[in-house]
């Protein structure tokens, strides 16, 4: 393990620099290096997608390819979900894009980059697009949210949108063990494979939970670990449930449901949600069943979030599935 890093966020110390160096993001990467090579030519950007992809990262990496190691004296950086009102926008936003920064090269404009803006209040957003028409000589804005659909159509007009989707599985393996190979930590392919699907597309989330099981068990990372700090059920677990349950053998499954509770202290929907990931693996269901199962799933998760007791709800939705699997004669 690193010595006189050890407090830094694996996240942080490991953040791409440059755009070659974003991982599983080839098209937008490419995109983003033709509008760099005339920068007077650079659209506003609103990237959109999921959290944990790059989005951030990417936006970053612009401005150190435009402005080099000087990039923070031509770069306002906001998150819009803490300063999100009217008078951000009149104030800081507006002062910052007034002045031309033409003294730097061939780079005319400064760079203002709005985190989650999509928090961003309607009259912000009005207030945003007018500065963005007048001022586009001065400064180049780019937008960074979860969902563009929050986005006021004049702004989305406005910018080249890019949207991210979730990183793919063995560029986000192969990632992981690159960082367990500098820090030296031992991973087993099982355990990355583990964190990768824990985190669901999530690369941000993949690596914080890399550094917390090296740390738990000092630089030895396998499944057994990977399960005990990102708090998730062994998967064989809850498919012993799924199969009894679907057997018709009620009471064993809801006594493993009850050992789940009790020995890794999930809520009710954390259950659900482990429960409809290793549906989808059982090969013996069709995908008729699988779907007709899904909608049970969603049925009691749904009532979980109205405030329903968990413990009646997951014995019914075992139930349920007891019932699903005598009538469609689906065995194990």
């Amino acid at each position: 393990m690193a010595t006189n890093e050890e407090a830094v966020m694996w996240v942080e110390k490991y953040r791409p620099k440059t755009l070659d160096e974003i991982v599983d993001l080839k098209d937008i990467v490419d995109s983003l290096k033709a509008f760099l090579k005339n920068p007077k030519t650079m659209p506003h950007l609103l990237l959109s997608g999921i959290p944990g992809t790059g989005k951030t990262t990417v936006a970053l990496c612009i401005a150190r390819e435009l402005f080099g190691e000087n990039w923070r004296t031509f770069t306002l950086e906001l998150n819009a979900s803490d300063e999100r009102g009217i008078d951000t926008v009149r104030e800081r936003i507006k002062d910052f894009s007034r002045y031309s920064r033409s003294a730097f090269g061939n780079v005319p404009f400064a760079l203002v980059i709005l985190d989650e803006s999509d928090q961003m209040t309607g009259p912000a957003q009005t207030a945003l697009r007018r500065i963005m028409e007048t001022s586009s000589r001065t400064s180049r804005f780019i937008l960074i949210c979860n969902y563009s659909s929050k986005i006021i159509e004049p702004i989305q007009s406005r910018c080249a949108i890019f949207r991210f989707s979730k990183l793919d599985t063995k560029a986000m393996v192969k990632h992981l063990e690159a960082i367990a190979k500098k820090e030296n930590v031992t991973l087993s392919p099982e355990a990355a494979e583990m964190i990768v699907e824990y985190s669901e597309g999530d690369l941000r989330h993949a690596i914080n939970a890399l550094q917390t099981a090296a740390v738990y068990r000092d630089g030895v990372v396998d499944e057994k670990t990977v399960l005990q700090v990102v708090g998730e059920a062994s998967p064989k677990q809850v498919q012993m449930m799924l199969n009894k349950a679907l057997n018709g053998d009620f009471i064993e499954a809801r006594k493993i449901m009850y050992d789940l509770i009790g020995s890794y202290g999930f809520s009710g929907s954390e259950i659900v949600r482990q429960m409809q990931r290793e549906l989808l693996k059982l090969s013996y269901i069709s995908p008729e069943q699988k779907a007709e199962l899904s909608e049970i799933i969603g049925e009691y998760d749904f009532r979980m979030t109205q405030g329903a007791n968990s413990d009646i709800q997951l014995s019914a939705l075992l139930a349920q599935f007891g019932k699903v699997g005598k009538l469609k004669g689906v065995t194990n």
